[in-house]
């Protein structure tokens, strides 16, 4: 008996940690799992992806939450509903948008114009047209001051007052001043800015200025990202020196060693020594996932590895992401194993063989969650 409930135990655990998938068949939405088996079969006439082990569903036009079984976890009592993030969800009910938590339950929080999202542990706040920080215990972490504080990324977010930005840590702690007229994403204690007409990269909380650079992209992976000087885009180390001097018509980020440039028209992957690797001869190109193959487009898409060999032909269309999308890290091509597709007016996912998993194609089909 011992046994069979260790076993039952662990199968329970299984099936709530697995990621699944929201897909439609036969205009009703259902959830499958990485075998490409349907877990939750199609029978939501709307329905979301899952967050946090939960996802929402609409019964006679209100919405609930299931759980991973496809069994009702939390009732069909709300208007509106968002996604789970730390704990909570943002809902809709009675005319009034609020928090719940995993049970249903609603929880109080400090007032706000506007109730926002959790973040990993955060949410914002609004008051007289100023935004602050709360914790999941709906503490006020950093009172209302910040006219505008954008999403974090690694523990850091841009903000901005009087038209100056700068960037603060998620106890509201100022890393960059708030001087600059625009400022990037925060990497390794650096981030790109622009103050005045000079664009450079702050190193350390000091400003260094690239000579003529006119425009400086985000870090991504590595620790080199790229800027554009007298109309043409080289690359920049996180000192700030030119590493791959400015030529490229267009560019995109280095990952796995290797970042996608246009050159003549055509797309083709240069090294980090700035030496072409891939050939210029696709109509577009994206970045490499980790599983080492990139997206490519000749009409259609197509995917390449490291070494510019096709693994799939370009026979379909890509997207980061679907029409119930939420996470903002979805990337075009292959992510966790697998690339959502469509083929033929019909979504799937290919394998990183190429096959179609569960050689099925449904009318929509978004990202695994769990």
């Amino acid at each position: 008996m011992k046994k069979l409930f260790i076993l039952v135990l662990l199968f329970s655990q299984f099936i709530n940690s697995q990621e699944l998938a929201l897909v439609k068949k036969d205009g009703k939405f259902g959830y499958i799992s990485k075998t490409g088996d349907f877990v939750i079969s199609p029978k939501f006439k709307v329905a979301k992806n899952f967050s946090e082990g939960l996802a929402a569903a609409e019964d006679n036009g209100r919405w609930g939450f299931i759980n991973p079984k496809g069994d009702w976890a939390i009732p069909t009592t709300f208007n509106e509903v968002k996604y789970f993030n730390s704990g909570f969800c943002v809902v809709l009910k009675d005319k009034k948008w609020c928090y719940i938590n995993k049970k249903g339950e609603t929880i109080s929080s400090p007032n706000t114009e506007k109730v926002f999202d959790f973040e990993d542990g955060i949410a914002f706040i609004k008051q007289n047209d100023k935004i602050g920080i709360i914790n999941t215990k709906m503490a006020i972490v950093l009172e209302p001051k910040y006219e505008v504080i954008k999403s974090f990324e690694d523990g850091f977010a841009r903000v901005r007052n009087n038209d100056r930005w700068g960037i603060i840590d998620k106890t509201g702690k100022v890393v960059v001043e708030i001087i600059y007229d625009e400022i990037g994403n925060y990497f390794k204690n650096t981030t790109w800015a622009k103050s005045g007409t000079a664009f450079g990269l702050i190193i350390g909380g000091k400003f260094k200025a690239i000579d003529g650079v006119d425009k400086i992209w985000d870090f991504h992976t590595q620790d080199i990202t790229y800027a554009r000087k007298n109309d043409k885009i080289g690359f920049i180390g996180l000192k700030g020196n030119w590493t791959i001097e400015p030529k490229f018509d267009k560019a995109r980020a280095f990952v796995k060693n290797l970042a996608p440039v246009y050159v003549g028209k055509k797309w083709g992957y240069i090294n980090l020594q700035g030496k072409m690797v891939i050939e210029p001869s696709y109509e577009d190109a994206e970045i490499f996932s980790k599983e080492g193959l990139a997206p490519v487009k000749d009409k259609k898409w197509g995917f390449v590895n490291e070494s510019g060999k096709m693994i799939i032909p370009t026979q379909y269309e890509i997207s980061a992401g679907g029409v119930f999308a939420l996470f903002k890290d979805d990337e075009k091509g292959f992510v966790n194993g697998l690339a959502r597709v469509k083929n033929e007016k019909k979504w799937g996912f290919l394998k990183t063989d190429g096959q179609v998993l569960g050689s099925q194609w449904f009318e929509n089909a978004e990202l695994f969650q769990k």
